[in-house]
């Protein structure tokens, strides 16, 4: 993994500006700058691991701690009740773009099938 600093990791130390939602000891919760639903926030560790397999693989309870923040995002943006969908991209083709893992909590709304 590359020693330069991700997007994420300067948003999570304050040097770019976010809408914060969640925030806890291990994880930082921010709305996505292009939202794919009324609700869309991204979940991020605050330590970095470039996807969900190597994650899962290097720290199963942070993965645990991500799921934890999801369901606490969904509380206070109010779609705990009506539903909402918690969604890993792993590298390329799943369409990540930023490598360091995070979780897209999206909701607020009917959500449409994925995939092709």
């Amino acid at each position: 993994m590359s020693d330069a600093e991700t997007l994420f990791e300067r948003i999570i130390a304050g040097e770019i500006p976010s809408d914060k939602v969640y925030e806890d000891a291990t994880t930082y919760a921010f709305r996505d700058i292009a939202p794919q639903a009324r609700v869309h926030v991204l979940v991020v560790p605050k330590k970095r691991y470039r996807n969900l397999a190597e994650l899962a693989a290097g720290d199963p309870q942070l993965l645990a701690d991500m799921a934890l923040a999801a369901r606490e995002v969904a509380v206070a943006e109010g779609i705990s009740e009506s539903g909402y969908r918690v969604v890993f991209n792993t590298d390329g083709d799943a369409g990540q773009t930023v490598f360091h893992v995070h979780a897209h909590v999206l909701g607020g709304e009917q959500l449409g099938h994925f995939g092709r």
